[in-house]
């Protein structure tokens, strides 16, 4: 595998940014595949951080601004949703794990609960649909039969 595109930027500093976006230095990475490729292989590090991950040949430190993954899409119904992923995954939304974080974020837990994803605003304003306000100030998310507290962490 010929760098895997790292030729291009080898020296440049990688940061995955809140808007979903992959950057070199302070230049978005507009190929469409190289950044789905960036999101398909970052991995948390052992002793802290984030890197692209090939094997040992071919990984790269990162940058990560808030999350290593951001929701772009949701679909389904109440009855079962579904996030789609920057890496090109699809997995059932936990309800139970909706939060909002600060500057009113909306995030959820994936990767079987262990990483945090950032909704993206596409994404935060289809789940509003599920979203119901039964006393003001305090949000709930309908997933079937049941309701599950959005709480702010």
């Amino acid at each position: 595998m010929p760098g895997a595109g790292f030729y291009a930027i080898h020296t440049s500093k990688l940061t995955f940014r809140s808007d979903g976006r992959w950057y070199a230095d302070q230049d978005p990475v507009m190929h469409e595949r190289l950044a789905r490729f960036f999101s398909r292989h970052v991995r948390r590090k052992p002793s802290g951080g984030y890197e692209i991950w090939i094997d040992e040949r071919y990984h790269a430190d990162v940058e990560i601004q808030d999350t290593a993954y951001v929701v772009t899409a949701l679909s389904g119904t109440g009855m079962g949703l579904r996030v789609e992923l920057s890496d090109g995954t699809t997995e059932a939304l936990d309800p139970a794990s909706v939060h909002v974080g600060s500057g009113d974020v909306l995030y959820c837990r994936v990767k079987h609960g262990a990483e945090r994803a950032r909704f993206l605003r596409p994404a935060y304003y289809q789940l509003t649909r599920f979203i119901d306000e039964p006393v003001p100030g305090e949000f709930h998310l309908r997933c079937g039969d049941r309701t599950y507290p959005v709480l702010r962490s």
